[in-house]
């Protein structure tokens, strides 16, 4: 969800209010991902790098947080919406970590759309850490060196519990993946828009799915195979 700083700067206005104007997005798609019937969105909210912006912009972003999840939590959960949140929560507020504890416990037996919201969260990060736990196993005796493949690691990452994503949106202008779920991403479509996030609405996301469905999606096989099922 990149470009909330210069949309705001553009129009003469506080990074601040483009960080807010940002907000009123995430509820238009996540909505829009409810009434298509998508199984899952997750959201960069806040990658590990952020931390080196301005402490007066980071100490914001982590207001903002807590606001959006007091403000839409009861709607979300009116609408069968299941919200989990993946990345190093150790570096977040302790009252912030339980406002997202609370939320996912509220949350946990809804059978809609599954939210996940990425903070302070980093591919690479994601990637060591199911290493650390893998390799914690085998020094209990739990798991054998020759048992870890692609499956194992796989089930040790953050969004473990999600299928494989199919698209990756990255709104702003930049061409790149910026260490956002590095692992999973291996075979998404990938689909990048000049347009700002707080600009990128409904009717962009259904762009988006557009371009999406006209893929041919191989997965290392041919096009004839494809067609042939």
């Amino acid at each position: 969800m990149d470009g909330n700083g210069r949309w705001a700067e553009g129009r003469g206005l506080s990074r601040h209010q483009g960080h807010r104007a940002g907000v009123e997005s995430v509820r238009a798609c996540v909505r829009r991902c409810g009434e298509l019937g998508v199984e899952a969105l997750t959201l960069f909210a806040f990658s590990s790098e952020n931390w080196g912006r301005p402490p007066e912009e980071v100490g914001f972003l982590m207001d903002l947080f807590l606001d959006a999840l007091a403000n839409e939590l009861e709607e979300l959960d009116a609408k069968g919406v299941a919200i989990g949140f993946i990345g190093n929560r150790q570096e977040l507020s302790v009252r912030l970590q339980s406002r997202m504890l609370e939320a996912e416990e509220r949350t946990r037996a809804n059978r809609g759309l599954r939210l996940r919201v990425a903070v302070a969260y980093g591919g690479r990060w994601d990637i060591v850490e199911a290493a650390r736990k893998l390799a914690a196993q085998c020094a209990s005796g739990a798991l054998g060196v020759a048992q870890i493949d692609e499956a194992r690691l796989a089930a040790a990452l953050a969004l473990a519990d999600l299928p494989e994503p199919d698209l990756f949106i990255r709104t702003g202008g930049e061409r790149r993946i910026s260490n956002f779920l590095l692992w999973n991403l291996a075979y998404a479509e990938l689909y990048f828009t000049d347009v700002p996030w707080p600009d990128f609405d409904s009717a962009r996301l259904d762009e988006a799915l557009a371009y999406f469905a006209s893929r041919e999606r191989r997965f290392g096989r041919t096009g004839r195979q494809v067609k042939a099922g």
